[in-house]
């Protein structure tokens, strides 16, 4: 049994089925995909949140290349900008970079050498216990630090963004530059999902959507899980990929005496997607830094995947990174476009209201843990000793950065572990 219809779920699911393993996959939602869900709009489906493929994401490649859909990946030249106090600047060569007026001369020049370095400067030193902030102003200086990465990590990672781990950052520079080769299927990470399900099902496996578990109990070599309307199901292996606090809410007292005792804090995030008649700046990343905005960053998808992919609009993406208790998370979806198409165009004001399409806002709980220093001693086991449970959630993928690629790796990692064969379910009882 599998519990969660992400892109982890999905994958290990597939993997079972594909080697004769008998496997269900639960998703509590109407839609599988988890934070690559979507939206139709007009006889297209378009992403919630913003993805990309990376050349060196080797597991999720590997995975199209199975699934028949490596061929569909559309390869593209991205380059970056940057938004200092409410003024635009490219961020992506040498010249740009003597051009960044945010920084003194000086610190531009630093910045650049330290930056052609930082790759090397963190090879055999233990990035694990040593705070984000003490390596990257001991390196970059004070003015870099409270001019560039202290916003942008504090956007990322809320009030604790000091205190990450500098291997995170080390890891996350090995899989992203600012002048980078990405990638995005042809037809959107529908197509990716849609084929999981087939070769799920084409394999004897089960998918099953709308249909939460409500309580998960392991006793006696099985495990037995009830969903809403008090449907019981039994299985020989569980794996789940529910962010652990909300394992924690489904686990019985016995159960739960045995998950992980570290409970990570997470980063939720507000995503607003518009539709524009018309291109921004034709940067695929821009973190905006000191300007006044609520987001904090803008991802151009159009700079990616072209505009026919959503109609001929050019599709941006303008987000930020918060507590799911927070005051903007429990706002008002309306509010937020509202506010935050006027900042929009307050950041480019040739940008007109007739310029603006649509507007659409989504949310989503648990995106990012927030790794505490020397977490990788302290990462939970992908086993539950004691259960047949197993666990496969973003508090496993790190030191890697949390992306399908990742989460794929994982989801391999942890289906190693359940032996070949036919894992039959309990035969489910009727609801009460």
């Amino acid at each position: 049994m599998v519990i969660g219809g992400g892109i982890c779920g999905l994958s290990a699911a597939h993997r079972l089925a594909r080697r004769g393993t008998r496997v269900t996959l639960l998703e509590a939602s109407d839609r599988l995909g988890g934070l690559g869900t979507f939206f139709p709009h007009g006889d297209r489906w378009v992403e919630r949140f913003y993805h990309c493929i990376m050349p060196t994401d080797a597991s999720l490649l590997a995975l199209l290349g199975e699934l028949g859909l490596r061929d569909s990946v559309r390869w593209r030249d991205t380059t970056m900008g940057m938004i200092v106090d409410g003024r635009r600047y490219p961020f992506n060569s040498a010249a740009d970079l003597l051009r960044f007026s945010p920084l003194r001369l000086p610190d531009r020049v630093r910045f650049g050498v330290v930056s052609l370095l930082l790759r090397r400067l963190g090879r055999g030193r233990d990035l694990d216990t040593l705070r984000t902030e003490d390596w990257l102003r001991g390196l970059y200086g004070d003015v870099v630090w409270h001019r560039l990465f202290a916003p942008m990590f504090g956007s990322k990672f809320g009030p604790a963004f000091g205190d990450v781990p500098a291997l995170y950052l080390w890891q996350r520079l090995g899989r992203e530059r600012n002048v980078a080769t990405r990638g995005y299927p042809e037809g959107g990470y529908k197509t990716i999902v849609d084929a999981l399900r087939a070769s799920i099902e084409e394999a004897g496996g089960t998918v099953r959507t709308s249909a939460p578990v409500r309580r998960l109990h392991s006793a006696d070599g099985s495990a037995i899980l009830t969903l809403t309307g008090g449907e019981v199901v039994g299985a020989d292996h569980v794996i789940s990929t529910l962010p652990l606090p909300l394992l924690r809410r489904i686990a019985d007292d016995a159960l739960a005496h045995h998950l992980p005792r570290t409970d990570l804090p997470y980063q939720g995030v507000v995503t607003a997607a518009f539709f524009l008649r018309r291109p921004l700046t034709g940067h695929y990343w821009t973190p905006v830094l000191h300007s006044g905005t609520e987001f904090d960053g803008v991802v151009e998808m159009s700079a990616l995947a072209g505009t026919e992919a959503y109609g001929g609009h050019d599709l941006v993406y303008v987000m930020r990174y918060t507590d799911r208790d927070s005051q903007l998370y429990l706002d008002d979806d309306a509010a937020i476009a509202a506010r935050w198409t006027a900042q929009l165009r307050g950041l480019f004001p040739e940008l007109s209201p007739a310029d603006v399409a649509e507007v659409r806002v989504f949310k989503a709980p648990f995106v990012e843990p927030v790794y505490p220093l020397g977490y990788l001693a302290r990462r939970p086991a992908v086993t539950v000793d004691g259960t047949n449970l197993m666990l496969a959630t973003t508090a496993h993928v790190y030191p890697e950065v949390t992306s399908w690629n990742s989460s794929v790796a994982l989801a391999e990692e942890v289906t190693s572990r359940i032996a070949t064969g036919p894992a039959h379910p309990v035969a489910a009882e009727p609801a009460r």
